[in-house]
């Protein structure tokens, strides 16, 4: 929708931007009509135009008309004796003012529960505005909560002072949307964050979320004295806060809650929000329990995910997911963000986003320090990646685990990085629970109505150290002071309750003695289970069936079908004519008339999936066109850049192909497709790095998730990973995808390492991905100057038969062949130039297509004809110290019984030279020693 032409009172029209703010820069400004007009809306409403203008047009009267100097003050004052109508500079100061608490209140906001924080802000006092105490008792008019009335200046800066600086501090004067600044501001000046507007059943049911979140803490604490926990001491206030947006979710029309935080408070959420039996809480903390008892490593306790359905106080259903989250704090909120996707996929959602609720709870440490904040935060307004606007609940304790604010964060907030998205912030005081309560509220429906990011950031305390058994004294001895003598957050809030007459001490007692009961009753039914628990020793997750052969071939009518339809030119988009030529040669491809090239297989095997019903999506930097200029999966129109693509033109009633192009991120957009492709596992889920070594800026993802999430939590992914790698005498960035790191981490069949060297083969492994039953992510390096190669083709035929081959054998070798020489990828076919230059006639050639899961027996039936062989040989691009030498080496002598030659580059701290000439060298050399050894 356009946003709304506004008329000036002078007749002139100004037009918002698409983000519905008058745009009033200098620049545009040229004539004198449209400065007054602008002028007139700032006059009418200060609040509507940008904050530069804003700030300019308050100077602008300020410096325009002084007052007098001090001397005369008295005799101004006494000449202005008419209250309701006082001069034109006063009117205009208090404007300011009124602006000035909008933009800088939050900073008198009393926020935090233990007083320690002070600030100024001298722009909130009547002399920086150039009013004096004369002035409060005179009348202005004031435009407030979309009206305009007149009251007192005294009346004026109470209600400032109510609305702006009580328990609520409130951020929006950053966004540049009119349209949410208005509606912000209306509800704000309406009373919705300063009238207690709860009912008495609801401030019952905030007290008694915040003596469950008190009492089961406690509990912990003294029954397991000294175990870790994270607890929620100091900060039960959120308790209350979710419980608001789960109460509130059948009224906005969600269905779903998508969770994620790290370990502050976990256990507590997932018992008194998730509804976690306590009595399995207990079984965690025994000794001699064993998470995933008898497969997989498990995780501790306060690291685990959970899923429940929980019913509201009026009998509504709302389904609540908490992902499980590392040590890596923030790693978990693209998980979530993709979480989140999947579920609006599977709910239909995926035009308003309003059924599933992302939901983030954060630490104000790591929200300011973490990287990875940003990045999500980045995504969420992204075509591929939005999902609706998420609620970010920050737990701020005002503290890291010992560094203060002070020495961690640049800005005075922890929050100030969510301004980058003209995100509304809402910090409030954690000691005032209603207050919470009904900004949990507010956020929620700002969510709902604009789709946006919305941050409520809590302000708190930690009562014990970062862990139960941390000693905070000894580097933040006044604040522990302060937090000995604070009184707990529902003894503050209950005596509120008392004085108001809403409950009164017996019904506090009874619900205490009755919740204790059920504790006490929950933590003998563990000790009974545990104490007769015995774990058996821990059996392997090995997964022999991955190495079962799996059809994955195409029929040849089926494949040119797929073909005719993913080459034919589209009749409205006129291409570029490079484009039409590379249709053509594509078309040629499949009709069998020049072999199959990569990009070909891989769009055959996709549009084979697509056209079966089956989905696919692809992100990653550049995926739309591929990096080496290769995939062309979206089409332009030359003139209009009108988007075609072709694999969602196959058929009708196919599946849905996503391609984005990802930000230049790789940490927060893999989180995004791992979380992605753990809540939709029937669709195939690939992220492609722009090059291979680019996913080292993912590390934590691949090593906290994607490596071990089954053996930890049992989250079962099929997520491919697509790292272009080979070496090319480009220089040492982008020549290794690292593929060392992750045949490090293979154990007990958790990943699949692959490193195909044919179309074919790239075909094949797809599908399979795709199509098996069995889930587990997929590792594939992929090439880059290969994609071109002549070599690396394959006959259509290829894709019309066979399965995925792990190993590859010599198909041409002699069988007096007296050396084999082990290879994967590239290397095979300068190894296969040299030995027909060569006319070399006792070697064989053997290619490992997929290193891990290693299928052995492939490998020796692939080495059995050869009764005279003498000599083995790995042979591969990378330096000593990476590839897959030393993760292959012991396998091979193992298997063989014997010691296995090394033909490749020596170890290095570099991937690779940055000269191209030593690059030729040492690959000849390296070449040349395989056949010689």
């Amino acid at each position: 929708m356009s946003p709304p032409m506004t008329v000036m009172p002078n007749g002139l029209s100004l037009t918002p931007d698409t983000n519905g703010v008058a745009r009033t820069d200098a620049a545009s400004a040229e004539n004198g009509a449209q400065l007054d007009a602008l002028y007139a809306q700032w006059k009418h409403d200060p609040a509507s135009v940008d904050a530069q203008w804003n700030a300019f047009f308050t100077g602008f009267e300020l410096g325009y008309q002084q007052p007098p100097k001090r001397a005369t003050e008295t005799a101004r004052a006494g000449a202005s004796t008419d209250k309701s109508s006082p001069e034109r500079p006063h009117q205009s100061r208090v404007d300011a003012l009124v602006s000035a608490y909008r933009r800088l209140g939050h900073q008198q906001a009393k926020l935090d529960p233990l007083n320690l924080i002070k600030r100024t802000t001298p722009e909130l006092n009547l002399d920086y505005m150039q009013l004096t105490e004369t002035d409060l008792d005179h009348e202005f008019e004031i435009y407030w909560a979309g009206q305009r009335s007149k009251m007192t200046l005294r009346t004026i800066i109470d209600l400032l002072r109510e609305t702006y600086c009580g328990h609520v501090g409130i951020e929006y004067m950053h966004i540049e949307n009119y349209t949410i600044r208005r509606w912000l501001r209306d509800r704000i000046e309406e009373g919705r964050l300063r009238n207690d507007t709860l009912a008495n059943v609801e401030k019952k049911r905030v007290l008694a979320h915040l003596l469950e979140g008190e009492l089961f803490e406690k509990f912990l604490h003294t029954r397991y004295v000294g175990q870790k926990r994270f607890s929620m001491e100091g900060a039960e206030t959120v308790i209350p806060m979710l419980d608001k947006i789960v109460e509130e979710c059948p009224r906005l029309g969600v269905e779903q809650i998508v969770m994620g935080m790290a370990h502050r408070g976990r256990l507590n959420v997932l018992a008194n929000i998730l509804g976690k039996d306590y009595e399995f809480v207990f079984n965690e903390f025994a000794e001699n329990y064993v998470p995933g008892s008898e497969l997989g490593d498990g995780d501790v306790k306060y690291h685990l995910g959970y899923e429940s359905i929980v019913t509201t106080s009026g009998g509504a259903k709302i389904g609540i997911s908490l992902a499980p989250n590392p040590s890596h704090l923030e790693a978990v909120n693209p998980v979530v963000e993709g979480k989140a996707r999947a579920w609006q996929r599977r709910l239909n959602d995926t035009a308003e986003r309003r059924k599933v609720l992302p939901v983030l709870i954060h630490g104000d440490a790591s929200f300011s320090g973490q990287g990875i904040v940003a990045e999500t935060l980045n995504l969420s307004q992204l075509e591929g990646y939005r999902t609706g606007g998420t609620i970010h609940i920050i737990i701020n304790n005002q503290i890291g685990f010992t560094t203060s604010p002070v020495d961690g964060s640049s800005s005075q907030y922890c929050t100030s990085v969510a301004k980058m998205l003209g995100s509304p912030i809402f910090h409030v005081n954690g000691d005032d629970p209603i207050a919470a309560v009904t900004t949990m509220q507010l956020a929620f429906e700002f969510r709902q109505q604009f789709q946006k990011d919305v941050v409520v950031d809590m302000y708190c305390y930690r009562r014990h150290g970062h862990n139960e058994g941390d000693e905070p004294r000894f580097t933040q001895p006044l604040m522990y002071s302060a937090i000995e003598d604070h009184p707990p957050i529902s003894d503050i809030f209950f005596g509120h309750l008392v004085k108001l007459g809403d409950i009164t001490p017996d019904e506090v007692r009874a619900f205490q003695t009755k919740f204790e009961e059920r504790l006490n009753n929950a933590l003998q039914k563990s000790k009974v289970a545990t104490k007769t628990f015995m774990p058996a020793l821990r059996k392997s997750m090995a997964c022999p069936t991955l190495l079962d052969s799996f059809e994955s071939s195409v029929p040849m009518e089926k494949l040119r079908e797929i073909g005719a339809a993913i080459t034919k030119e589209p009749e409205k988009i006129e291409l570029n004519p490079k484009i039409k030529r590379w249709l053509q040669s594509r078309h040629d491809m499949i009709e069998g008339k020049a072999p199959l090239d990569w990009s070909t297989a891989e769009a055959l095997a996709l549009g084979s999936l697509l056209e079966s019903g089956y989905p696919v999506r692809l992100s990653g930097q550049d995926s739309r066109r591929g990096t080496f200029t290769q995939r062309h999966s979206v089409l332009y129109d030359v003139k209009t850049r009108e988007r075609y693509t072709p694999l969602n033109n196959i058929k009708p009633g196919q599946a849905k192909f996503c391609v984005y192009n990802s930000p230049l991120s790789e940490y927060a957009v893999l989180g995004f497709d791992f979380g992605y492709s753990l809540d939709f596992p029937d669709m195939l889920v690939l992220w492609e790095a722009q090059f291979g070594d680019f996913a080292n800026g993912a590390q934590i993802i691949i090593d906290q998730y994607i490596a071990c999430s089954e053996t930890k939590w049992g989250e079962v992914s099929n997520i491919t990973l697509l790292l272009p790698h080979g070496y090319h005498g480009q220089g040492p960035e982008h020549s290794s995808a690292r593929l060392e790191r992750y045949l490090q981490a293979c154990a007990e069949d958790n990943i699949q390492v692959a490193n195909p060297s044919t179309p074919a083969s790239y075909f094949h492994i797809l599908r399979r991905q795709a199509l098996r039953k069995i889930k587990k992510p997929l590792i594939i390096m992929t090439p880059k100057g290969m994609l071109r190669d002549p070599r690396c083709t394959s006959p259509v035929d290829d894709l019309a038969k066979g399965i995925f081959e792990e190993i590859l054998p010599d198909t041409t070798a002699p069988k007096e062949a007296k050396r084999v020489i082990f290879c994967s990828g590239k290397i095979y076919f300068d190894l296969v130039d040299h030995l027909k230059t060569g006319k070399i006639e006792d070697t064989a050639i053997i290619r490992i297509e997929q290193l891990y899961p290693l299928h052995e027996k492939k490998l020796q039936d692939a080495t059995a004809r050869y009764a005279k062989l003498e000599k083995i040989v790995w042979c591969q691009e990378e330096s000593a110290n990476m590839g897959a030498w030393n993760f292959i080496e012991p396998r091979l002598r193992k298997l063989f019984g014997r010691d296995i030659a090394y033909a490749g580059r020596d170890a290095s701290a570099s991937t690779a030279t940055g000269a191209t000439a030593i690059h030729e060298l040492e690959q000849r050399e390296l070449i040349n020693q395989a056949f010689t050894l």
